[in-house]
């Protein structure tokens, strides 16, 4: 199992950003694809059309998300925590990803970099 550790810049507010990544209509829009859920702790979500799904174990309105993430049968569950930060005009996000198992490490860190983060900060570009 791996962590992963890493900072983005997303030009919006906290609150903004906090709604971007917990509402499944605003999923959709800067995804392109599928989300299910709600923004209730003990909720199960799947987003990116079912590549990612997990459970919301806590939720700070403009400042904190934590998952779950499923893997399989894993024995430590997979953590993801997201701390929002404002930095100017905009959002530093603090992006915490714990026991990844090994052999989906490089998939997941690329998926964060090139595709969730990079769709987001897409999405926000130019604002």
């Amino acid at each position: 199992m791996k962590d992963y550790k890493k900072y983005f810049i997303v030009n919006e507010t906290p609150d903004q950003v906090y709604l971007a990544l917990t509402n499944p209509l605003t999923i959709m829009l800067w995804t392109g694809a599928e989300a299910e859920g709600t923004d209730v702790e003990g909720s199960e979500f799947s987003m990116m059309g079912g590549a990612i799904e997990g459970k919301i174990l806590e939720l700070t309105p403009g400042k904190k998300i934590v998952q779950q993430w499923y893997f399989g049968e894993q024995e430590e569950p997979s953590i993801v925590t997201i701390l929002l930060h404002l930095q100017g005009q905009a959002t530093s996000v603090e992006l915490r990803h714990s026991n990844i198992p090994d052999d989906d490490f490089e998939d997941i860190t690329d998926g964060w970099n090139n595709v969730y983060f990079a769709d987001l900060q897409d999405f926000y570009f130019g604002k």
